[in-house]
C-alpha cells in the first residue's frame, strides 16, 4: 500500500479512540507509581501490563528485587521469521511520591489532561498501545518483530533497566522512544547531551586558624581555585556545560579545614567533547603546595548525536506530512534511555511521547488531541521500517 495510504488509515482509525485513550490515560495516571516506591510501581505495571495483554501480545514481567517490575511486550503476527525487530521504549515510573493524588488529582481542562506522569510519560505508553491497535486493526503488514520495553526507574538513573535496554537494544533495528516531544509544536528530540555525574574531593591539613594557620592547608581554598578554572570550560555554543551543584567542606571557623568536595553535572552534546571533559577533569592538579586531588564518578550517559537520528527523523518528517503535521526537530540538555540505545550503535528516534508541558511540575499536562496523529505516526514509522 503507498506510504500516504497507510498513514491516513492509521490515523483515520485512531481519531475515533481519543475518549478511549484519555479512559486508559486516567487509568495509568491514578495508579501512582514513584520510582522508589516498589509496591505502588508494581500494581502500576500490573495495570499496564492488563491493558496490553488485551491486545493479544506476549506480555513478560520482569520481576525486580528492589525497584518496579519492567514489562516487555512482544508482538509478531507473522508465521514466518520476522526480518528482524523494532524497539519501542519507555518508562512508567515517575518522579511523584505516593500521595500526589491527594493535591494534584487527574483533571482534564481547556482540551488538556493534568496529573502527576501524564507528560512524562503514561500517555506515550498510551500512545504506544493504540498504535499497536492501528497496525493489528488495520491488517497490515509488517516485516519486523515489535517490541514494547517499559521500565520502571529511568527517572533514577536506569541503575535496574540499563543492562536490559541494551541488550534488547543490541538485537533491534531501530528504537523509537516516547519521551515527551518538545514545545507546543512537539518537536521530536533528534540530539540529547550526554550526562554526567563527577565529584573532586580535596585533602588538606587542619591547623588553628589562629594559632598556626601557617601550618594548615586549607582544602576549601584549593577547591575554590579549582571550581574557578572548570568554570571557565563552559562552551554553550558547543553544548558543554560543568556546574559545580553540591560544595561542602570545613567544619568550624577557627579550623583550617582538611577537606572539601564539589559534585559537578557534567553535560556535551558531541561524543569527543565528553570524553575530553572527562580527561580534563582527572588530570586536575593542585594549585596550592600539600594538597591532594581525589576525582570520582564520569559520564553515565553518552551523548545521543543526531547522526544516530537523522534517518529515522527524515522518515517520520515524511509520514507526518500525509497527515498534514508539521513536524520539527531539536536538541535538548536532559538525557533519557535513548542515550543508552544510541550509544550501542543502533538508530534512535526519541520524543515521539505526547505533546504538552510541565514534566515533574504542578501543571503537568498533554495536549489531549494531539495523542490520535502521535500515535498513527508511531504506526506508520513501525510499519515502514
Amino acid at each position: 500500500m503507498p506510504e500516504s495510504n497507510f498513514t491516513r488509515t492509521f490515523l483515520k482509525l485512531l481519531t475515533p479512540c481519543l475518549p478511549e485513550m484519555l479512559t486508559t490515560l486516567r487509568k495509568f495516571v491514578v495508579a501512582e507509581s514513584p520510582g522508589l516506591d516498589k509496591a505502588a510501581a508494581d500494581r502500576c505495571c500490573g495495570i499496564i501490563a492488563t491493558e496490553w495483554s488485551k491486545r493479544k501480545v506476549r506480555v513478560e514481567r520482569l520481576t525486580q528485587k528492589h525497584r518496579g517490575d519492567h514489562l516487555r511486550l512482544t508482538w509478531w503476527p507473522g508465521k514466518s521469521r520476522p526480518a528482524g525487530q523494532l524497539l519501542v521504549l519507555g518508562h512508567y515510573d515517575t518522579v511523584y511520591a505516593t500521595g500526589t493524588l491527594a493535591k494534584m488529582p487527574f483533571r482534564v481542562s481547556a482540551g488538556k489532561a493534568y496529573g502527576p506522569g501524564t507528560f512524562d510519560m503514561k500517555a506515550g505508553i498510551v500512545q504506544g498501545l493504540f498504535a499497536l491497535e492501528a497496525l493489528q486493526r488495520s491488517a497490515e503488514t509488517l516485516r519486523k518483530r515489535v517490541v514494547f520495553l517499559w521500565t520502571s526507574d529511568e527517572e533514577i538513573n536506569s541503575e535496574f533497566s540499563r543492562k536490559l535496554i541494551e541488550a534488547e537494544a543490541r538485537r533491534s533495528d531501530a528504537v523509537f522512544v516516547l519521551e515527551p516531544s518538545f514545545g507546543p509544536r512537539g518537536l521530536l528530540k533528534t540530539a540529547r547531551k550526554g550526562v554526567g555525574e563527577m565529584e573532586i574531593i580535596v585533602h588538606g591539613r587542619a591547623s588553628h586558624a589562629g594559632l598556626a594557620p601557617q601550618e594548615g592547608i586549607n582544602a576549601i581554598h584549593e577547591l575554590a581555585r579549582q571550581i574557578a578554572l572548570i568554570q571557565g570550560w563552559n562552551d554553550l555554543r558547543r553544548g558543554i556545560t560543568v556546574n559545580a551543584g553540591v560544595v561542602e567542606g570545613g567544619t568550624r571557623t577557627n579550623v583550617i579545614p582538611e577537606r572539601a568536595r564539589a559534585v559537578l553535572d557534567l553535560r556535551a552534546l558531541r561524543i569527543s567533547d565528553m570524553q575530553r571533559l572527562e580527561r580534563r577533569l582527572r588530570a586536575l592538579r593542585p594549585s596550592i603546595a600539600g594538597a591532594r586531588l581525589e576525582i570520582r564518578g564520569g559520564f553515565n550517559r553518552a551523548p545521543l548525536e543526531r547522526k544516530m537520528s537523522a534517518a529515522l527523523f527524515a522518515r517520520a518528517k515524511s509520514l507526518a506530512v500525509q497527515m498534514n503535521l508539521d513536524l520539527d526537530e531539536c536538541a535538548v540538555g536532559g538525557g533519557s534511555d535513548g542515550n543508552f540505545t544510541a550509544a550501542c550503535g543502533v538508530p534512535t528516534l526519541d520524543g515521539l511521547g505526547a505533546v504538552g508541558d510541565g514534566a515533574h511540575s504542578s501543571h503537568e499536562h498533554v495536549l489531549i488531541k494531539a495523542m490520535p496523529a502521535r500515535a498513527a505516526l508511531l504506526a506508520a514509522l513501525l510499519h515502514s521500517s
